[in-house]
């Protein structure tokens, strides 16, 4: 029975590693749809912001309650992961407990540190559920969310909470074995723990062959839960758990006000300033700004993936504020979406094949980007350095330069900057007449 147990977990195993393994290709290739673009500049400082931002969620403490229950959470999900990789030697193996023979009298307070971070990702749990369902807190009820979105926060929420309780249970009906001396648990005593101890009084009455079945289900339940989360993830919001380390990596250093320039457009007024410096002949520009997300950076398509659909950007947005159309969350989502819809042609076509859409217009709209008044305050608020704003500008470009979208009194004043280098109509000879009409 053993031995059986331990095929089905390798199984299990490979099968749930190859699955998350070929979805992680997906991604990457998805990513790289965007166009090239190097960051590398000041590594060390690179490394600080994956500290404090990533590991370190810094910008979730500017709401300190929020902050410390977001790390609760956070903590419980990477420490328990030891008790993850205990699960998994042991299936492996056909051990039983294998860590409590390495560490001794160590092993118990790990696991009682376990014990209680188990119990605070319930509370935490069930404490996001209630702000996110029953008081209804006004990012989460966007519209941004109908759908799968919001049902995928209240899913893995409560797949949370069911993992907490299998691992106590587990716990405690172990410990119930161990003490009535049943073979394969006594190997390594640990004796009983410091939440689970509380749940034993349930099982007491249970026979040997009742609490092995309860101990074996919240085992399989426990792995199972977790191999099926790692595939999850790639599907989810929750992907930034992995994917917020290389962005905050790669996250701009630049000041939030600095723009960065097109050199071609930097180029040309140069040239109209200095003609002597314009070339004979200039390489002709592909493209001004951004229609689809091919002609986004490679950046900009990890920003998406890394979105966690929490709304802080939305929420800050003086635009979407005012009863605008703008939503930076919505911006990040819709991003995500033609990156998948892109992927999805590309397989089934075996090539990219033109579906006769782009991310411009048919995913997001020209009113939603002329709402932004690049104020920054979406990038400032993302907690894990996420840029809408370089999205938004990028096809704000495309829709002015390349199409000439733009309302009538913007296309008067860059007629004007263009032909009078300034946004009013008059010649530049003439900027100094009113000297003389003093």
């Amino acid at each position: 029975m053993q031995i059986l147990q331990q095929i089905l977990f390798l199984i299990l195993a490979t099968t749930a590693g190859l699955l998350f393994f070929r979805k992680v290709v997906q991604i990457k290739h998805n990513i790289f749809l965007g166009s090239t673009e190097t960051i590398s500049e000041n590594p060390s400082q690179r490394w600080k912001n994956v500290l404090l931002l990533a590991f370190g969620q810094k910008k979730m403490f500017q709401n300190p309650l929020v902050g410390v229950l977001h790390f609760f959470v956070y903590a419980g999900f990477i420490i328990i992961n030891i008790e993850v990789l205990e699960i998994v030697l042991d299936g492996i193996l056909g051990t039983h407990r294998i860590f409590a023979g390495l560490l001794g009298r160590f092993y118990d307070f790990l696991i009682n540190s376990f014990e209680i971070l188990a119990v605070l990702v319930i509370v935490v749990c069930i404490v996001f559920l209630v702000r996110r369902n029953i008081i209804r807190l006004k990012r989460f009820a966007s519209k941004d969310l109908n759908g799968w979105p919001r049902s995928d926060a209240n899913f893995i929420l409560i797949i949370e909470i069911a993992l907490m309780s299998a691992f106590l249970k587990m716990n405690a009906s172990d410990s119930l074995l161990q003490l009535r001396g049943v073979e394969h648990y006594t190997g390594h005593l640990t004796g009983n723990f410091v939440i689970s101890q509380f749940i034993q009084p349930f099982f007491e009455n249970y026979s040997n062959n009742a609490l092995i079945f309860i101990e074996r289900f919240c085992w399989w339940f426990h792995i199972v839960g977790i191999f099926a989360f790692l595939n999850y993830l790639p599907y989810s919001k929750h992907l930034h758990i992995l994917l917020a380390f290389p962005n905050a990596y790669y996250a701009s250093l630049k000041p939030m006000g600095e723009m960065t320039n097109m050199p071609a457009v930097q180029n040309e007024v140069l040239y109209a300033m200095q003609p002597e410096l314009a070339p004979a002949e200039s390489a002709p520009v592909e493209r001004f700004g951004a229609k689809d997300i091919m002609d986004l950076s490679w950046k900009n398509l990890l920003d998406a993936y890394s979105c966690t659909e929490c709304g802080r950007c939305t929420a800050a947005c003086p635009a979407n504020i005012t009863g605008k159309l703008l939503s930076p969350r919505k911006i990040m989502m819709d991003t995500r979406d033609r990156m998948e819809e892109v992927d999805k042609i590309t397989r089934q076509n075996k090539e990219w094949k033109d579906d006769g859409k782009s991310l411009l217009h048919d995913y997001i709209s020209a009113e939603e980007l002329r709402a932004c008044t690049t104020c920054n305050a979406c990038v400032q608020e993302c907690p894990v350095s996420i840029s809408p704003l370089d999205i938004i500008l990028q096809l704000r470009r495309y829709l002015i330069m390349e199409e000439s979208n733009a309302p009538q009194e913007w296309n008067v004043m860059f007629s004007n900057v263009e032909n009078n280098f300034a946004p009013w109509k008059f010649s530049p000879d003439d900027r100094d007449k009113w000297i003389h009409e003093v």
